[in-house]
């Protein structure tokens, strides 16, 4: 009998191992892509700390104490705490309604996909308040085909570039509103029925600055989407081929909360 059981535990073993190898090879060769500068891996996230541009309103953001220092107790650490949508952050659907879903229960494999960039720097450079128009997202699809279900769709406006100065980067006008690009409706609803995984953008809000109603919020998160919310620069992103890895914090009832966000580029 025991024999029989060693034998059958080999042979669940041998069949384990031929069923991992794929996937170690697949690992492997990524690790190998990367590690030769085949891949490269660009940083789309900003550095945490109590500097970076925040909303109009927000006043305590992000605070940092010293709990214990090498000098006195031979380690070193802090507590924090921040605002959940503050610097490079996600939106999780709890975040506006109907969206329900908060950060910790987004599906990990919604987390990752790749990216469909959307460039619009000079029609925001020539219109803060361009909203990009289902038209336009149909036209990339006439140049690089039908945009892949779980796909990242990112709005690249060039906004980065005015990060961290606060008065360019909110762009307020004399009666405080803010003016930058965003997604349309019209835009939004096309990605939701694209069944993408999640929009990103590299201003403060995936709706236009200027928006009262944040309407497209409450449309793409109430349809399960989620939002990347100041990003860094996308210029080294193509506008197709690259893969997107977001890892937010995993913040039990959270609606939202930091991310880093990096790009795989082949």
């Amino acid at each position: 009998m025991a024999a029989l059981n060693r034998a059958g535990f080999l042979a669940i073993s041998a069949v384990a191992v031929l069923a991992l190898h794929p996937q170690m090879a697949r690992r492997d060769s990524m690790l190998d892509e990367i590690s030769t500068g085949k891949t490269r891996v660009v940083d789309l996230s900003y550095t945490i700390n109590d500097q970076l541009v925040r909303w109009p309103g927000d006043e305590k953001v992000f605070e940092a104490k010293v709990n214990a220092s090498v000098e006195k107790n031979g380690y070193f650490t802090r507590s924090f705490w921040m605002l959940e949508h503050y610097g490079t952050h996600l939106d999780a659907p709890a975040h506006f309604p109907p969206g329900k879903t908060t950060v910790d229960q987004i599906p990990v494999k919604q987390l990752i996909g790749p990216a469909v960039v959307l460039d619009v720097r000079a029609q925001g450079a020539r219109d803060a308040d361009y909203l990009l128009p289902a038209a336009r997202v149909e036209a990339w699809e006439k140049q690089h085909g039908r945009i892949p279900t779980g796909a990242i769709v990112l709005l690249r406006t060039g906004w980065a570039s005015r990060w961290p100065d606060a008065k360019k980067y909110r762009n307020q006008d004399a009666q405080g509103k803010m003016h930058f690009p965003g997604f349309s409706v019209e835009a939004a609803k096309l990605m939701i029925e694209r069944k993408v995984s999640g929009l990103g953008c590299d201003t403060m809000s995936i709706d236009y600055g200027a928006s009262a109603d944040f309407a497209v919020h409450h449309l793409a998160l109430g349809s399960g989407l989620y939002h990347l919310e100041n990003l860094a620069d996308l210029s080294a992103l193509p506008e197709t081929g690259a893969f997107l890895v977001a890892a937010p914090i995993k913040l039990e009832g959270g609606s939202g909360g930091p991310v880093r966000v990096f790009a795989l580029i082949p």
